[in-house]
This record gives structure tokens, C-alpha cells and sequence, in this order.
């Protein structure tokens, strides 16, 4: 079980959590607790992932430890494959001045492609004319422009129909996540077999639960090899959902994400998601039929909403926000919990959950 500390001492060198070296003092009413990983983030603070911006991402890894957020994977949209490039390019040249310590702030760890590998019909607030299926050749191409860099995708498996496209991903180490996605509780099962092992932003963007004709939701609930992401802000699924989803699939299974897009922490007004016109109105983001596109959620008010929406606990909820993400992208061994020899990515916390300070790595960042 993951540990919260209160009225302790941590100690820092070089960056990891140690036995002895610079103290940092945790005070009595306070947690430390490590930091969170949004595995599923389209950009946040006026930045969007897809305006290629190297200024603008930079930036948006300065503004994530505000909210908790230590570390991440820039999250594309649906668009032009040349756009869909740019985009991993502009990641990947933040990522290599981060890892060069030339960046302080959040971690990019990888990428998390959403799209454009799913169904029209669940399109959501995705650009349905870049739309594609399913295609291990083209998928190959964007693994090798990303060095290897694409650490999850989300995809529609019954659009893939010889399997090749799920191969192609577990072969290269990348999550496959369901979502956008018709499948039947069957087509789920089998892509499962072959190793599916995620549903993105469980019951948005999917096929239901339905008593006569299951979906990938009840695969979601059924199948323990799938994780689920949750958007955990009381408008894309509703309290008495997360508390059954919390019920059913366990803090093990659950892992909190934003999928946050640039309006957050901005006033209400005009933004744009992938290229695509949205409106902010208090906490929700919309395109101008209404659809949801994206969410204006914090990863702190994440946490803070699934104590309060389910009555578990810090740690629990810290489980579902840090450890599950880092299990998820195969770094746990360095981030996810506050064992010495870890990353030093630290947030404190009051007695509220009100983030005091975040640690990237040893450094005060906010």
C-alpha cells in the first residue's frame, strides 16, 4: 500500500529520495505525497498540444506542478498525419531539453496518441474527416518519427479486423487503449486476448452498457486485465458512477486522468481543441453542438473530487492518481511512490489537500 508521510523529514540527493542529504520537513497537519502523472493531458493554461508550440508546451510543463502534476504524456487529437508529426516533434524536442535538465517543471514521458484510429460514430470532439482505420503500416511510421517515444493509443480494436494494428502496438511496448470505440462486449474480449489492457475515459466515447447488447463498458467492468481512465470532475460521468466504477474495479484499476484541454485555468470564453472551436462556461468545455470536448479538470481537484464523490482514502486516491500511471507506463521503478531511490517528485499537501509545494525531481517548483 502506498505511503502518505506526515511530520517527517525527507531527505534529497541528486534528485531521488535518499537516506541522507538535503532535508526537506514535512510539518504535522501537512502529507507528502508523490507526484501525479496525467497520462492523458490535451494541453491546459491557454496550450494546446496540437499548436506545436515549443513555448507554449514549455510552458505548459511549468504550470502542471500547480495542480500536482509531475509528470505527463502530451496528448494528440485526430488531425492531418503532417500535423499529427508536428506535433511529436515539438513533444519530443520539450522532452529532450527536460530530460537535459534544461526544462524545470513536469516530466514528459512520452506521448499518448487518441486517435486517429477509431470509430466515427464515437467520434466525440475528434476531427472526423482525419479519421482513419486501423493501420499497423502507418502506425509503424509514427512509432519510428517518435524514436520510439509513443507510450499509449487510444484506438477502436473493432475496426481491427486481422489484429495487425494491436500487434504492431504491444510488439513496441505501447499501451492499447479502447476508446472512441463501437466494440461489442466480444470484439473486447478478443482484442483483450491480444492484449488490450486500458479503456480511455471509461464510459465517454464508447458503447455502453446495455442488459441485451453489452459494450465496451461492461468489457470494462468485466475484463480485470483492463485499466481504466476517469475523468473525475462530476460532468463527464456523474458522482454515482465513479462510485460504482470505484466499487467494481478497485483503486488498482483506476487511473485519474484530466484530458484537460487549453481553456483550463482561463476565463470563460472562446479556445480551440485540436483546431476545433470550443466554448468555457464555469467548468465545462463544449463544441458548439454541445459536445463535450475535453475537460477543464485540475489533477488536485481530481483527487480531492473522488474522495469526496467515493469516501476513499488520500492514499487511495493518490494510488489512482501516481502509482497506477507509473505501473501503467512501466516506471514505477522510478516515480509512483516515496520509497528512497525514487525520483524526487514530491507534493505537500495541507490538512485540506491543498497543494503547499510541489518537488520535481528535488526542486521547488511551485
Amino acid at each position: 500500500m502506498i505511503k502518505v508521510l506526515t511530520d517527517t523529514t525527507i531527505y534529497i540527493k541528486d534528485g531521488k529520495i535518499a537516506d541522507h542529504g538535503e532535508p526537506l520537513v514535512i510539518e504535522k497537519g501537512c502529507y507528502a505525497v508523490p507526484g501525479f502523472i496525467d497520462e492523458h493531458t490535451h494541453g491546459g493554461y491557454g496550450i494546446d498540444v496540437m499548436d506545436t508550440d515549443y513555448e507554449g508546451l514549455r510552458n505548459l510543463t511549468n504550470k502542471l506542478p500547480g495542480e500536482g502534476v509531475t509528470a505527463f504524456l502530451p496528448t494528440t487529437m485526430t488531425a492531418s498525419l503532417k500535423k499529427i508529426r508536428e506535433a511529436i516533434d515539438n513533444t519530443l524536442k520539450v522532452k529532450n531539453h527536460n530530460d537535459n535538465n534544461e526544462v524545470v517543471g513536469a516530466e514528459i514521458i512520452g506521448l499518448h496518441l487518441e486517435g486517429p484510429f477509431i470509430n466515427k460514430k464515437y467520434k466525440g470532439a475528434q476531427a472526423e474527416n482525419y479519421i482513419l482505420t486501423p493501420d499497423s503500416e502507418i502506425m509503424k511510421e509514427l512509432i519510428k518519427h517518435s524514436h520510439n517515444n509513443i507510450k499509449k493509443v487510444t484506438y477502436a480494436p473493432e475496426l481491427d479486423n486481422k489484429f495487425e494494428f494491436i500487434k504492431c502496438l504491444t510488439n513496441n511496448n505501447i499501451i492499447p487503449s479502447v476508446g472512441h470505440s463501437d466494440g461489442t462486449f466480444s470484439q473486447i474480449e478478443i482484442a483483450v486476448e491480444k492484449g488490450l489492457s486500458s479503456v480511455t475515459h471509461f464510459h465517454n466515447g464508447q458503447s455502453p452498457h446495455h442488459h441485451r447488447e453489452p459494450g465496451v463498458v461492461t468489457a470494462g467492468f468485466v475484463f480485470d486485465e483492463l485499466g481504466v481512465e476517469i475523468i473525475c470532475d462530476g460532468i463527464h460521468l456523474h458522482k454515482d458512477t465513479i462510485k460504482a466504477v470505484y466499487k467494481i474495479k478497485g483503486r488498482e484499476k483506476i487511473i485519474l486522468i484530466t484530458d484537460s484541454m487549453e481553456a483550463k485555468g482561463l476565463k470563460d470564453g472562446e479556445y480551440k481543441l485540436g483546431g476545433q472551436k470550443v466554448i468555457k462556461l464555469g467548468n465545462e468545455a463544449r463544441l458548439e453542438d454541445t459536445t463535450l470536448a475535453g475537460s477543464c479538470l485540475t489533477m488536485i481537484d481530481a483527487v480531492k473530487n473522488i474522495i469526496k464523490f467515493t469516501g476513499c482514502t488520500l492514499e487511495d486516491a493518490v494510488t489512482m492518481a501516481s502509482t497506477n500511471p507509473a505501473r501503467n507506463l512501466n516506471i514505477l521503478h522510478r516515480k509512483g511512490s516515496l520509497d528512497k531511490g525514487k525520483d524526487c517528485d514530491i507534493v505537500i499537501l495541507d490538512n485540506k489537500y491543498n497543494i503547499v509545494k510541489t518537488l520535481c525531481k528535488g526542486k521547488v517548483v511551485f
